[in-house]
């Protein structure tokens, strides 16, 4: 069920004549992870452009300020440029097409993998581009639940090499501050500019902010118990008996 409303769905529905398709449940999904972006300047890149239609989509709903670039491996695509796209054409699975990107494209608010859906695309692409996404930006990947087919690399639950395996991983790293040697938590990548990884079905949104070391604030005297006005994770781990070498 869509919510009335849906700024994003009003832009699908705009151009009949444009091919684009989404599972349903995406255009809440979309209009609450991107409704803070509409209308400011943002470089937004689509992965999978096919024929154009959600490229349209996005100017709709994000606005005139909005640079969006589309990434296909299909030479037809270029055909979006007379739209006022930015097109390029690569395989998004060859870490040396995205090299050449970040050469000319050095830092993206918002990258939206509907590409080609297989775990190498998924994982080569994710490795390339999350370290240019700015301060504050998105990284989602649409069709997450190709991690359970075989013909796109996946398998059950627990199949090593996934994309979904990624985010099981990186949701443990996330949270390095808790459970990896004190000397080395604040060297882990995804600790340091992870806050949030939202799953939906079929789709993941991974925020990336630069982060802070975790602390606990306390405030009141009232009571049995008194709270320290403040703890780090470092104290509260010692006081849990949590190893500093890690667990």
């Amino acid at each position: 069920m869509i919510r009335p409303g849906n700024a994003l769905l009003d832009a699908f529905i705009a151009g009949p004549d444009r091919a684009v398709q989404k599972w349903i449940d995406y255009f809440d999904a979309y209009d609450r992870l991107l409704s803070p972006w509409r209308g400011r300047a943002l470089t937004f890149l689509e992965i999978g452009v096919q024929n154009g239609g959600s490229l349209m989509m996005w100017r709709d709903y994000l606005g005139p300020d909005a640079r969006i670039i589309g990434v296909d491996v299909d030479p037809n695509c270029r055909a979006m440029t007379e739209h006022g796209f930015e097109i390029w054409i690569g395989d998004q699975a060859d870490p040396a097409f995205w090299d050449g990107f970040k050469a000319a494209v050095p830092s993206v608010d918002v990258v939206l993998d509907d590409g080609g859906h297989t775990m190498r695309q998924q994982l080569v692409t994710f490795d390339a581009l999350f370290p240019i996404v700015s301060n504050g930006g998105l990284f989602m990947v649409e069709d997450t639940h190709t991690s359970y087919f075989p013909s796109h690399g996946g398998g059950a639950p627990g199949h090593p090499g996934t994309w979904m395996a990624r985010v099981k991983d990186l949701i443990d790293q996330m949270h390095a501050w808790y459970h990896a040697p004190i000397d080395t938590a604040d060297q882990v990548m995804a600790a340091v500019t992870i806050p949030s990884i939202t799953i939906f079905d079929s789709l993941v949104a991974i925020e990336k902010r630069r982060r802070s070391p975790p602390i606990a604030l306390a405030r009141g005297d009232g009571g049995h118990q008194k709270n320290p006005p403040a703890m780090d994770y470092i104290a509260m781990r010692r006081a849990l008996r949590v190893p500093d070498g890690g667990v």
